[in-house]
C-alpha cells in the first residue's frame, strides 16, 4: 500500500495492511535524552515506516513544518528565551500560546481523527485544547510519574523537618499531584500506560480505560557484540545509564560502593548520563568513569563493556535502559517499585531488590561467572522478544472503533481498522 498523504484523501488498497486513523500527536519531548522523547522518536520511526499518517507537534531549536517523511510530517516549535528549565535538557515554555493561531492552521489542514498526547506539558495542553475546540477523541500517554518526582524534589524543604513531618509533606505533596494531573488525563477518552500496576491506578483514578503501551528495543544496536574488552579483563564494571537526579535514587549508588568495597569488591563504575547529581557523585565513587550523554555506537559500547548494570530508581514508569542493558547481555539490579521490576527476571536475567539488598545482589551476580553468564545470555534472550514495531502495532490496533470517524471510511476500511 502507498503511504497514506499527510493532507490529501485516503487511499485505499486491499492488502493486508490495516488502515490507521490519522494522529496528531504532542509529545512533551522529541529531541532530549530522556524515555518519553525516545519513545517518541520511535514511535514516528514506527509511523513512517506502516504509513501511519502522523502529525507531530513537538518543540524544536526553532519553528519550522518539517518536510514529510513518508506518512509522517512535523511541526517543530521553538522555545522562547523565558522558557523555564526544569532539568538540564527538559523546559517548560509559558508563552507558547504565541503558537496558537501556527498549531491550529496545521492541525486543521491535516485533519486528524484522534490526537494523542503524553502528558500535561505545554504541548499537551495544547493538543487537548484542539481536541476538545475541533471535536476529535483524545487519547494519552503516561509517561512519567510525575506525582512521584514532585515528592522527591520536596528534599530541600522535608530535610529541614524532622523525619516524620517530612513523610507527611511528600505524602501530601503525592496525593495532590496525582489528583492534579488524573484531572487532566480524564479529559482523555482512552489512557495507555507502560506497565499493567500504572494502568490500574490511571483506571481507578480517572474512570477511563487504559491499554498497555509498553517500551521496545533495538536489538540490533543494543548487542552483546559491541563489548571491546579483552577475554580475560576481569575487572568488574557497574553502571548506570540516565538522568542523574534525585528522583532516580542515584545516591544510593555511593552507599553500594562503600558496601562492596567492605566485601573487598573495588568496582568500577561507568556512569552516563548528566543532571543535578553529576558532582556528587563524580566526588562520592571512588573510581568512576562520568562518560556524560552518549548516543548511537558510543552507548551500545558503554552497556555492552558493563557487567551488571545498577538502576535504583523507585520512579520509572517502565526503564528503557533497563532494557538497553539487558539487550546487551548486561544483567540488571533493579529496586521492586515501577516497571523496571516488570522487565527484570528476578534471578534470570537480573535481581529486583530492595535498596540495602543491592550490594549482596550485585555480589551473588559477580562471584559466580557460571551464573553471570548464564544470566547475560538469559538477558539478551528476553530482549530479543520486545521490538518497537510489536509495541506500536498494539498501542495503534487499540485505538477503539469510537476514536475513528467511521463516516469517513469505506464500509471495507471500518472492518480493517476494526480487526
Amino acid at each position: 500500500m502507498m503511504p497514506l498523504p499527510i493532507a490529501d484523501e485516503r487511499v485505499y488498497q486491499k492488502d493486508e495492511r490495516p488502515v490507521y486513523p490519522r494522529v496528531a500527536y504532542f509529545p512533551d519531548s522529541f529531541h532530549e535524552v530522556n524515555g518519553v522523547a525516545h519513545t517518541s522518536r520511535n514511535f514516528a520511526a514506527f509511523a513512517k515506516r506502516q504509513g501511519l499518517p502522523m502529525l507531530c507537534v513537538r518543540a524544536g531549536q526553532k519553528t519550522r513544518l518539517c518536510k514529510a517523511e513518508g506518512s509522517v510530517r512535523a511541526l517543530e516549535l521553538g522555545r522562547s528565551p523565558l522558557a523555564v528549565q526544569l532539568e538540564r535538557d527538559l523546559y517548560f515554555d509559558p508563552l507558547f500560546f504565541r503558537y496558537s493561531n501556527t498549531i491550529s492552521e496545521t492541525v486543521r489542514s491535516f485533519r486528524p481523527e484522534v490526537i494523542h498526547i503524553t502528558g500535561p506539558s505545554e504541548l499537551g495542553i495544547f493538543g487537548a485544547y484542539f481536541a476538545w475546540q475541533l471535536k476529535i477523541p483524545l487519547v494519552a500517554s503516561w509517561h512519567t510519574n510525575v506525582h512521584e518526582y514532585a515528592a522527591r524534589r520536596m528534599t530541600w524543604l522535608t530535610r529541614r523537618l524532622s523525619a516524620r513531618m517530612g513523610r507527611k509533606v511528600e505524602e501530601h505533596v503525592e496525593d495532590w499531584t496525582l489528583d492534579a494531573t488524573s484531572w487532566f488525563y480524564r479529559l482523555a477518552k482512552v489512557l495507555y500506560a507502560p506497565n499493567p500496576g500504572l494502568c490500574s491506578l490511571l483506571e481507578k483514578e480517572t474512570g477511563r480505560p487504559c491499554h498497555l503501551m509498553q517500551r521496545g528495543v533495538e536489538t540490533d544496536v543494543f548487542s552483546p557484540v559491541h563489548r571491546t574488552r579483552a577475554k580475560d579483563d576481569r575487572e568488574i564494571v557497574l553502571g548506570f545509564v540516565g538522568r542523574l537526579s534525585v528522583e532516580k535514587n542515584v545516591a544510593l549508588l555511593p552507599k553500594v560502593d562503600a558496601a562492596l568495597r567492605e566485601r573487598g569488591i573495588n568496582a568500577k563504575w561507568l556512569i552516563v548520563g548528566h543532571g543535578s547529581e553529576d558532582e556528587m557523585l563524580r566526588g562520592s565513587l571512588k573510581n568512576v568513569t562520568m562518560a556524560g550523554v552518549l548516543r548511537g555506537e558510543a552507548l551500545a559500547e558503554a552497556y555492552a563493556n558493563m557487567d551488571v548494570f545498577v538502576f535504583p530508581s523507585h520512579t520509572d514508569t517502565f526503564g528503557n535502559v533497563v532494557l538497553e542493558a539487558l539487550a546487551s547481555g548486561v544483567p540488571a539490579v533493579v529496586t521492586p517499585n515501577g516497571g523496571p521490576a516488570t522487565i527484570v527476571r528476578d534471578g534470570e536475567t537480573g535481581r529486583v531488590a530492595r535498596d540495602e539488598e543491592f550490594a549482596a545482589a550485585i555480589v551473588g551476580i559477580v562471584a559466580a561467572p557460571e551464573q553471570m553468564a548464564a544470566m547475560r545470555a538469559a538477558a539478551r534472550e528476553h530482549a530479543m522478544q520486545c521490538s518497537w514495531d510489536a509495541v506500536f502495532s498494539r498501542v495503534v490496533a487499540e485505538y477503539p472503533r469510537s476514536l475513528v470517524r467511521e463516516q469517513r471510511l469505506p464500509a471495507e476500511a471500518r472492518t480493517r481498522v476494526a480487526g
